[in-house]
Parts: structure tokens; sequence; C-alpha cells
């Protein structure tokens, strides 16, 4: 080779290339070895480096290394250093090659060589060393084996890296499976053997993530049970290369192996918590939710909402701002754990309740959450079971309510009640004591129709309060409707139709005919009041029906069953529902000042409580309402039947008093004062007392023939029941008669039990009251009976 063609090589060669001569003066450079060494031409990098004597090596001994090495072996060869250039003193790394140049003597005339600039290579290698320890620091903290493995498409394998936990599985050394990719083939359990070509034909399947769990068998015989988890991070022709992990379970399966006997239980107890998981990134916004969250609210397992925002677009945006609340007091730390209930919409458009709960696991060094975690549990149920315990408490705080306002009107009532009766009857005295021509007749007929209306105020005040007595007896309801619509048609406003629904049976009940009709009179006067003078229509319907237990619940807890259902509808103006709230509640109306006293649907109310029944309305503003009552069908056959005419009863003969001896005893004075007076002047012999001792004192010690007693029920000391089993016992066969302002089976049972003749209701007015009493007088001559003598019992 010439000159000319050296020189060209020389110049163009991409490394740096030198000579020099035997003692070590660099006498050629070219430009790449210039451009290496940080100079602008080849005569200033000689004039320096012949100038200066500064080793370029950064590692002292380097320099006699490569000496040593040319001086031996006339060559070196792929000498790789750290280099300090000596333009700027910047650090590099080179690989040289020199050889030595001898005469034709064999003496070393100069020495040739190259210098190549290596820094990126190794710069890479470094980074790629570093990387591998910080890859085998991290594995090594991580429980079981990591791996990189290369599948080629025969199935062979190549580990590029096994971690050293695979010591702690198999009891083997990393280099032991990088020698023998097939080692671990061979430790699976034969049982799970067929699992391995299951992943070699998921692999070829192009399935990018595997995962499994077998049994492998050790040298010796254990058998322990492992995860698996490996991804695909690349693929080409040659096969794929994948990152995996196994981890040892055998504890786990021990445990769920311990747990085989119970597994009914604990799996009921699993799909009973209703659970769902979710995993919150607050750095990135993503969440996971596992599928029992996605089962929750309807959706697939592979539709996926992965982020924190997806989910919060679920929730109701009413309870977004106290979600948002008690999860930033979580967040900043000023409460333990999450916990807040929401609703959040399914895909079919629901709502359901959850109970959110969950805790911040992760922050950076300056507090700042980072990963939280937490569940969701379906409270949907328990929600609607709270609201209706509040309906059913808020129905049983109304009952109690008007229990208490029904108890307290019951005594007020009847004390009114012995008012009435002293008013009533003092007035029929006054008007026989004035005579049919007194001017002040005209003012005692206006008390007496006051003191009437003021009656029927207290017998509605009864019926509200259930103190009104009831005479209870089994009739079809039907024929007792019809007959009081018939009885009401002349009432009906002008405008107002009326039309019927009935079923054709009769509807057998429990009932006491007069309330029953007071129930639908109320009712339907309700409705045509509601219309205020508008047209309009007012339905009666009467049907069977069987209350299942969500209506028996919404009626106030009536007994499950079938029940007869009479319904009132009207066309009317309605009511809002606040209106229907309180439309029971005593003294509530909308009418105006002086055009109602509300107790009329209170009064409906007491009734059919008393009947043991139920009552509901519905309504709608600008539409109408309806009013449902429901009474108990009764299976015994009806032994009275409303409008059956069974003639004129038989009336005996009226007797004079003839100077009966009748004892009459009231613990109220006025009362005792007036029935005395009424029944001298009536011609009767007349006792008066104020208590049953009283009376009883008296008669035994100094009575002679009586012929009745007369005794209130309800009074302090000894009850008219006591007194009339006293009185038996000391006179047998001495009539008694008990007058009460609550007569029910109770009473009458116990009535009946001391040989008491009769139970009459309080009179409506005196003139009634003494009516009774010679009724009653004549009834004992008529059936034979003569007087009591007087004779003490022996």
């Amino acid at each position: 080779m010439n000159e000319g063609d050296f020189a060209s090589l020389f110049n163009f060669l991409p490394i740096g290339a030198f000579r020099s001569t035997a003692a070590g003066r660099m006498v050629r450079a070219n430009p790449a070895l210039v451009a290496i060494n940080g100079y602008a031409s080849e005569a200033q990098m000689l004039d320096v480096v012949n100038a200066v004597n500064a080793d370029w090596y950064v590692q002292p001994t380097r320099r006699n290394e490569f000496l040593e090495a040319l001086r031996r072996d006339g060559f070196v060869r792929g000498f790789i250093s750290e280099i300090r250039r000596h333009g700027d003193g910047v650090h590099l790394w080179i690989s040289e090659n020199t050889h030595e140049v001898r005469d034709e003597q064999g003496i070393v005339a100069y020495f040739e060589g190259t210098v190549e600039d290596i820094t990126e290579r190794v710069q890479a290698q470094q980074a790629l060393e570093r990387s591998e320890e910080q890859l085998r620091l991290i594995t090594s903290q991580i429980p079981g084996m990591v791996y990189v493995l290369h599948l080629s498409p025969d199935g062979q394998r190549t580990y590029r890296y096994v971690s050293p936990g695979i010591r702690g599985i198999y009891g083997l050394a990393p280099e032991d499976l990088l020698l023998d990719p097939q080692l671990l083939a061979r430790h699976r359990h034969p049982d799970d053997v067929h699992l391995l070509e299951a992943d070699l034909r998921d692999i070829a399947a192009s399935q990018a993530t595997l995962g499994g769990e077998f049994r492998i068998v050790l040298h010796g015989g254990d058998v322990k049970w492992v995860l698996r988890r490996s991804t695909a991070v690349s693929s080409d022709a040659q096969g794929q290369l994948r990152v995996g992990v196994l981890l040892d379970i055998t504890a786990r399966k021990q445990a769920e192996a311990a747990l085989s006997e119970s597994e009914a239980l604990w799996k009921l107890a699993l799909e009973g918590t209703g659970d769902g998981v979710w995993d919150w990134n607050l750095e990135t916004d993503e969440e996971y939710i596992s599928e029992r969250i996605k089962t929750m609210f309807g959706y697939g397992a592979t539709e996926v909402m992965a982020s924190a925002a997806d989910i919060d677009g679920l929730t109701h945006r009413d309870d977004i701002p106290r979600m948002r609340l008690d999860r930033q007091a979580h967040l900043e730390g000023r409460t333990p754990v999450y916990r807040n209930e929401h609703r959040m919409r399914c895909k079919d458009g629901s709502w359901k309740w959850v109970l959110s709960r969950g805790m911040v696991i992760q922050r950076d060094e300056d507090g700042k959450p980072l990963r939280m975690v937490g569940t969701h549990t379906d409270i949907t149920d328990l929600k609607r079971a709270e609201t209706q315990q509040r309906a059913l408490e808020s129905q049983l705080r109304e009952a109690q309510k008007l229990e208490a306002i029904g108890t307290l009107a019951g005594g007020v009532a009847h004390d009114f009640n012995n008012l009435l009766a002293v008013i009533l009857g003092n007035l029929t005295l006054a008007r026989e004591d004035v005579g049919k021509d007194h001017v002040a007749l005209e003012s005692l007929e206006e008390i007496g129709r006051a003191s009437v209306r003021a009656r029927h105020l207290v017998q509605q005040i009864l019926a509200f309060s259930r103190r009104q007595a009831q005479e209870l007896k089994h009739l079809p309801l039907r024929p007792l409707v019809e007959e009081t619509l018939k009885s009401m048609r002349s009432l009906l406003p002008a405008g107002v139709q009326q039309a019927t629904d009935f079923a054709d049976s009769a509807l057998p009940v429990l009932a006491d005919a007069a309330q029953m009709q007071q129930v639908l009179m109320n009712l339907c006067t309700n409705a045509w009041q509601a219309m205020e003078g508008s047209t309009g229509s007012i339905t009666v319907g009467l049907h069977a029906v069987a209350v299942g237990t969500e209506q028996a619940h919404r009626l106030g807890g009536i007994p499950l069953g079938d029940y007869a259902c009479l319904t009132v509808t009207d066309t009317g103006p309605g009511m809002d529902l606040a209106t229907q709230q309180r439309i029971f509640e005593p003294f509530f109306t909308t009418k105006a000042p002086g055009s109602g006293t509300g107790l009329g649907l209170a009064v409906v109310h007491g009734i059919v409580k008393a009947h043991r029944g139920g009552i509901a309305v519905r309504s709608e503003l600008g539409v109408g309402t309806r009013f449902d009552v429901f009474l108990p069908l009764s299976s015994a056959a009806p032994v009275d039947e409303v409008g059956v005419d069974r003639g004129p009863p038989v009336v005996p003969a009226p007797m004079t008093p003839n100077g009966r001896h009748v004892v009459y005893i009231d613990d109220y004075e006025a009362m005792v004062f007036l029935v005395g007076r009424l029944l001298r002047k009536a011609g009767y012999q007349v006792s008066t007392f104020t208590s049953g001792e009283d009376a009883l004192a008296w008669i035994r010690s100094e009575a002679g023939a009586l012929d009745l007693v007369v005794t209130d029920q309800n009074m302090p000391g000894m009850s008219g029941v006591e007194v009339a089993a006293e009185l038996q016992r000391m006179r047998p066969g001495l009539r008694t008669v008990l007058i009460s302002g609550h007569v029910n089976d109770q009473l009458l049972a116990e009535a009946a039990a001391v040989g008491v003749l009769d139970v009459m209701p309080k009179q409506d007015s005196m003139a009634a009251l003494g009516e009774s009493i010679r009724q009653m007088l004549d009834a004992v001559v008529i059936g034979g009976a003569g007087r009591d003598t007087g004779s003490p019992s022996k």
C-alpha cells in the first residue's frame, strides 16, 4: 500500500489513529483522534501532547499496564480505559489497539494504532448493570420468584433473569434455572402437568396474560402450592419475552383445606357480606372496582369504569356534596376512616343505596394521600326498611296522639254528659211547672234544642274516643249501606249525583248498625260539603278484599285476612298532602269558622278502629278524594237483618207506680236530686244515695220492702257491679239495674254474673229514664215476680 492510499485511509477513519516514535513522541494524529482529544487541528494537538508530559489515564496504573503489555507482546488489543482528555478535562472511555513496527534490523522503528471513543457503549453497559442491580434488589424484596423468560414458537424456554426468591420455593439457585430451563417443569405435580400444556396452547393463541395455581413436588416428596402470574412484554417471529412471578400459596391452601368441613357456612358468610372492593390511585384518578360492584349496579364484567370521576358520575347529585365532605375529612386526616351513605344509579336507571367505607393506605413524605382502598355495601333494603319503620313510627305516634286525645275527650264528654242530663231533666220539670202558656216556655224550648245539639256533639266525641256504647251484631253490610243511602238521598245538594258500585255478596260483618250508618253519613256529608255548591258525583262502593302484609302496615297494623271494603269517592277539589296527614285529627277542619266542628272524620276514625278495622285516604288536587273503610268479614251467619219487618213490638199495658219503692244511687249529687224529684213527682217512693256504701248500709239496717235498685256503674269506692253483688248476697232476688255511659261486652258479662236485671246506657232525657224504670217495674209484675220484702238472707 502506497503512502497516498495510507493517507486517505488515515484521514477518513471514523476512529482515532496515530503514529509515534520508538521514544514515544507522537508524530501523526488523524482528525478523529484530534476530535476525541478536543483540539482544533493536528498541529495544535501534537504541540500540546508532546510538550506536556501529562497522563491522560484517570486510573494511574493504566499507563504502566499498557506499556508492559506492549513490551511483552509487541501489541495491545482492546485496551479499555477511562481517560481525561487534554483539551478540556472531560472524562471519556476509549478502546486502544497498538502494535510496534520494526525495521529491517528488527529494531522498533515506530508505533501505530487506533483509539475508539466507546463512552456511550460503556455508559449504556453501566446503566444496564445498574438496572440489573436495581432489579435484583427489588425482586429480592418480593416474596416469591420473579423471572424474565423467552419462549420460542416451538416451546423452548430460555430464562433471562431469575430472582433469588427461587430458593424459598424450590430450594434452587437462580443460576441452576438459567443453565437448565426445563428444571422447574420437572418439579410439576403429575396431576398438574396438563396445566403446563394448557399454558403453551394459550400462548400460541396469543394469550398475553397467564395465571393459575398448581402443585410442585420437591426433592424428598414435599408438595407445595404455587400461584403463577405472567404477561408478555414483547413478541416477534423468534417468540415471546414474558415477565412473571411465582408465589408460594401453600399456607393459604392449607387454610382453605382446614375450612373445607365448614364450606357451606363460610360460603354463606362470604356471599352474605354483599361487599364490593374499590382501589383508588389519587395521583392518576384511576380507580379499580371489583366485579361484585359492577354486578351490584347491573354492569357486565367487561364494562370498565376506570376513574373516580366515572364512579362519582353515577352518584345522585343530591348526595355528592356530603360524600365529598366526608371523603375530604378523611383525606385530610380529620377522621380515621371514610364512611358515607349515598345513592348510585344502576345501568337500568334505577337507584341503589350504598354504604361506602375506605381508608388511605399510602401517603408521600409530606403526608399527601396517594392511594385509598375501600368497599361498597348495598344497603338499599336496609334503607327501605328504615323508611317503612319511620312511617310506622309516625303512624304509631299519630295513633298514640289520637288515643291520648280520645281519652281526654272521653273523660270530658262523660262529665259533660252528666251536666246535660241534669240540664235536660230540669228542663223537663220546668216545662211542666210553667205550663203551656207561660212566657218562659219559648226560652225553655230554645234551651232544650241547644242541649240536644250539645248531646249530639257529646255522642260524636264518645264515638271518636270509642267510649260510646256499642251493640256489635253479625249483620250483612250491603243492606245496611243501601238503606242508609236511601235515607240520605233527599239530603243531597242540587248538582251532586250519587252512584253505587256494590259486590253481589251481602258481606257479613260484626258491627254496630247505628255506628256504621254514622260512618257512611259522615263520609258522604264530608264529600258533598267539600264540593262547596259545585256540581259533581259521589260514588259509594262495597267489595270484598284480601289485606296483605304491606297494606296491613299502611292501615295501622290491622290483622291480615279478608275484609269488606266500603269506599266513598267524590269528584271534589281534592286535598294536598299536608291536609291528608291531619284530616283524622279531632277539631281539625278546612271549613270556615263556625261551619264545622272538625269531629266528623275523627268520629269515623274512632268507630272504624273500635270495629278492629282500618281506614285510608287517597286524594289529588283537582281530581277528588277517596276514602276506603276496611271491616273484618264475619264467618258467622247474620242474626240481625236491616230492613226486615218483624211486626210491631209487644208492649205491656202501662201500670201505675202504686207507691213502688225505688232506690237510686249516683255519685253526682245534681243527678241524685233530679232523679229523686222526677220519680217522686211520678208517684214512686224513692230513696237516693251518693255512694254504694251508704246505700248498702241503709238497706242492711233500715230498709223495708224494695222493688228496684238503680245504680250508676262508675263511682268512687264501690262500683255498680260490686253494689249489685253485695245486694244479691244480702237480699237474693232483689232487682238491680246498672246505668253506664260506656256499655260493653265485658260490663254485660260482669253484670250478668252477679244477677243484674239489665244494663242501661245513660238516657238522653230524664223522661226517658223515668219511662225505662216504669217499664222495668211493669215487666217485673207481668212476669209474676213480687217485691222484695226486706227479709235478710239466711
